[in-house]
């Protein structure tokens, strides 16, 4: 009866064992392959080296689209409260504000709106003149800029058509009458999909830090048709996407759980 006893209760905890290994495993970072792996300087940026840091409110890279750009100042404040969280002191974005503003008045401005193009020779002597200011009045240590850059991707992958990219994935979105996909719907065609990149400078204007996490797509199914993608009439609406699109573009700057660039 013992040994009967015995081997049940070891029948029953091996059972247990082996729900609590496939839970963690169930539960654990699903790898994605085209997550971002970020250029950083940990010497040169971290909680020790680096206190004081301000958000930039414009793009390194160029202005951003006018339906992606209403959604800046929400998404820095986002990242500004997971920096703050990570131990940095953030300044209110109006500090580069006023000595960007200054600059501009001196040098030009070095965005072409008709274009979108960065004039570097002129970007590059504002930053030094606002660099210097920051510095010396509000003693900043590193500059941080977060563009939201559109990119162009395919919802071909396996049988729930996701889009990869950046590390996240994502299904694609109705727009118009209806609930289901056209029949015959040519899923190799482009859609647009945006991504968060995030760039910090350091006190000489050396670039410490180099991130990417996508966020969502831009362009829905238009049911109507049943051929094409169209704009999305509500974009960035989902906070948890835009989450961990923050999460996976300050990593590992600020560590993120469950980062799903670590292979099997």
């Amino acid at each position: 009866m013992i040994l009967k006893h015995l081997l049940r209760l070891s029948s029953a905890f091996g059972l247990i064992t082996a729900l609590l290994i496939f839970s963690g495993c169930a539960s654990g970072p699903r790898y994605n392959p085209t997550t971002f792996n970020a250029e950083y300087d940990s010497v040169q940026l971290n909680p020790t080296t680096t206190k004081t840091i301000v958000l930039a409110h414009v793009n390194i890279s160029g202005p951003s689209r006018s339906y992606l750009e209403k959604h800046e100042e929400r998404i820095d404040a986002l990242l500004s409260q997971r920096l703050k969280q990570a131990g940095y002191k953030v300044l209110p974005q109006r500090h580069f504000v006023r000595e960007w503003n200054t600059a501009v008045r001196a040098y030009g401005d070095p965005f072409d709106p008709t274009t979108g193009r960065v004039n570097m020779k002129t970007f590059v002597q504002i930053m030094n003149t606002v660099k210097d200011q920051l510095v010396a009045t509000s003693q900043v240590d590193a500059i941080v800029f977060t563009d939201l850059i559109e990119l162009q991707m395919m919802f071909n992958n396996g049988m729930n058509h996701e889009a990869r990219w950046d590390g996240v994935s994502r299904k694609p979105t109705l727009q118009g009458p209806g609930t289901a996909i056209p029949a015959g719907f040519d899923w190799n065609q482009l859609a647009s999909v945006v991504s968060l990149q995030v760039v910090v400078f350091n006190q000489g204007l050396e670039r410490v830090f180099l991130g990417r996490g996508g966020l969502d797509a831009t362009d829905a199914i238009d049911v109507r048709s049943g051929t094409r993608y169209e704009r999305r009439r509500t974009i960035l609406e989902n906070d948890n996407y835009v989450e961990e699109g923050i999460g996976l573009a300050l990593h590992p700057w600020v560590d993120m759980a469950n980062w799903p660039g670590q292979a099997p």
